[in-house]
């Protein structure tokens, strides 16, 4: 088989793929403190994108037959930068293909898309315990903001 055939590629993210995004988003949420795995919540937030282009893309590392990775990009308005940025959420790749430079293939990726689009920012949150990730992001570019993050959560009953 050619290389090209073997080698994980970058692509956007189709309906087909929502099973397998799941399985990702299962993984990430079950290492994170903050989220909690929930089956059908994250194939409605994915779905959401997915059918509804203007609110963000997903990206993907597909290698022939699976995806491996996936990155999440969602659109809004910064009035402090005057123009559209991004929400970058969901930066994973599989267990079995991690430290492999597949997640910083992603994360070019984004920014590369970011540029051509001209967003103006990436804005994104990750574990205030992981050193490994915090140094990962810092490698790319990103910076400490001096915002601190809250939330608000509103639970269904």
């Amino acid at each position: 088989m050619p290389a090209s055939e073997i080698e994980p590629h970058i692509e956007p993210a189709t309906i087909e793929d929502l099973p397998q995004l799941v399985e990702l988003l299962l993984a990430l949420f079950s290492e994170e403190e903050d989220f909690k795995p929930d089956r059908s919540k994250q194939e409605h937030g994915l779905r959401l994108i997915l059918e509804q282009p203007n609110r963000g893309r997903i990206f993907v590392l597909r290698t022939e037959h699976k995806v491996i990775g996936m990155i999440n990009l969602l659109f809004t308005i910064s009035t402090a930068e005057g123009g559209l940025v991004l929400i970058m959420e969901d930066v994973i790749v599989h267990p079995q293909h991690r430290r492999q430079g597949y997640g910083g293939r992603l994360l070019n990726h984004a920014i590369e898309f970011a540029r051509e689009k001209h967003f103006r920012r990436i804005t994104l949150l990750t574990d205030r315990i992981s050193a490994d990730s915090q140094s990962f992001f810092q490698q790319h570019g990103f910076q400490f903001s001096k915002m601190i993050p809250m939330r608000l959560v509103f639970n269904e009953t």
